[in-house]
């Protein structure tokens, strides 16, 4: 069974950074493509990042000069470092892994979500 267990989020001021962590058991290599979505109150879910196997990244439109993906096969783990933090980037951030990076399927795994509230 996997499971997708994401940590980091908290309350930030404007400006500032996060590091979310998403550790992937029992191993990274269970899925093709992992990827973190934000939803924020009231708003539908949006991809903001993902990874692939390979190593290949894609980002949203408003998040590829300020955050960046990256993973840690060895930790069995992906990270989304987010710098410059709006308060506009307020929502829950779901670590989703699948078959498909950017395509949410039936097959997709995701982990509990991590609160991140930015301050103004």
């Amino acid at each position: 069974q996997v499971q997708l267990v994401e940590s980091g989020g908290g309350l930030v001021q404007a400006g500032e950074s996060l590091r979310l962590s998403c550790v992937v058991k029992p191993n990274i290599f269970t899925l093709n493509a992992i990827s973190w979505y934000r939803q924020a109150p009231g708003k539908q879910r949006e991809l903001v990042a993902g990874i692939t196997r390979g190593g290949s990244t894609h980002y949203a439109d408003s998040s590829e000069d300020r955050f960046a993906i990256s993973k840690d096969n060895a930790e069995s783990t992906v990270y989304l470092q987010m710098d410059s933090l709006k308060p506009a980037d307020t929502a829950v951030y779901y670590c989703n892994g699948g078959p498909i990076l950017g395509v949410v399927t039936e097959y997709d795994y995701w982990g509990q979500g991590t609160q991140v509230t930015v301050s103004s």
